[in-house]
This record gives C-alpha cells, sequence and structure tokens, in this order.
C-alpha cells in the first residue's frame, strides 16, 4: 500500500510541474468549420533565445471527406509585424483511410507549423487560422468543413542534441 502511495505521489508531483515553455491548446467546433470562422490564439513569449517548433493540431472524424487540408495563417507579432501562410496538409493515404494518431474515428493529427522557429520580439502574440477547402472546380470555400471537431496550436522548445 505504501509503495501505491509513494508511487502516486511521485507521478502527481511530476505530472504536476509546469514548463512555461511549452504551450497547447485547442478550440472546439459543433462538428464542422465554417469558412467565416476564424480560430485564434494569443500566446506570449518571453525568451527570445530559445527555439520551438510549431504546430497546428486538428482533430477530425471520419466524416472529413478530402485528403489534403489547406489552412490560411496570420502571426502578429507584439510590435505589429503580421506574417501570413498558405499552407497545405496531407490528412488521407491514398486508401482513402485517414492519417493522425487515434482508434476508430477519431484521428488527431500534429501538423509542423513552423520548425525551429526563434520569435524575435518579447510580448503577446496571436495566430489565427482559417481554412481554405473547396470541391474542386469550385471558386468559393466550402461553407461547411465536414468532420473537424477541434483546432488548436501548441509549440514546444527544441532541444539541443549534444
Amino acid at each position: 500500500m505504501l509503495k501505491k502511495i509513494c508511487g502516486l505521489f511521485v507521478l502527481l508531483s511530476i505530472c504536476s510541474c509546469s514548463n512555461s515553455d511549452y504551450f497547447s491548446v485547442s478550440k472546439t467546433t459543433p462538428g464542422y468549420w465554417h469558412k467565416d470562422s476564424i480560430t485564434e490564439f494569443d500566446f506570449a513569449i518571453e525568451d527570445t533565445a530559445q527555439v520551438y517548433n510549431c504546430y497546428i493540431n486538428i482533430h477530425n472524424t471520419e466524416d472529413y471527406e478530402f485528403d489534403n487540408l489547406f489552412l490560411v495563417t496570420a502571426m502578429q507579432f507584439p510590435y505589429g509585424k503580421v506574417v501570413v501562410d498558405t499552407l497545405e496538409y496531407k490528412m488521407a493515404f491514398k486508401d482513402g483511410r485517414l492519417m493522425g494518431e487515434g482508434l476508430g474515428s477519431l484521428k488527431y493529427n500534429k501538423l509542423w507549423y513552423k520548425e525551429k522557429v526563434r520569435f524575435s520580439e518579447p510580448g503577446s502574440y496571436n495566430l489565427k487560422i482559417r481554412h481554405a477547402m473547396r470541391k474542386a472546380g469550385d471558386v468559393e470555400p466550402l461553407e461547411k468543413l465536414e468532420g473537424v471537431e477541434e483546432i488548436g496550436f501548441s509549440y514546444e522548445p527544441v532541444t539541443q542534441e549534444k
């Protein structure tokens, strides 16, 4: 019994430690991503010497009917500069099976956004993400991108290899 209590104490101690260099937030959708819905994430960077890997995290279900995902991002820096990117991600294998981790119909995709980035300005950042999906031949984006359950953003420090 004492071993179990000590093990639980050690586990809780490890889990309760926070790493201020790590950030992860997800926002839930109603089961689809509306074309006019811009998902925003606010975060603060204080250490401009640290190098980070940044990710866009997507939880999707089998209702997601495409093999790719187009996103438009806009990151606003503390002093006003805005960097806009158009990104494409592969979401399914050639045989139609969804990529990502997870069992059953819910898949988690941790998609590279920025690799080995050093934020040059300390302060508050804002990241806006919207989907840019459309059916082949259409000019207008899809009204509702079905099967997207959550949209997230995360970053973590890059550990220096010795």
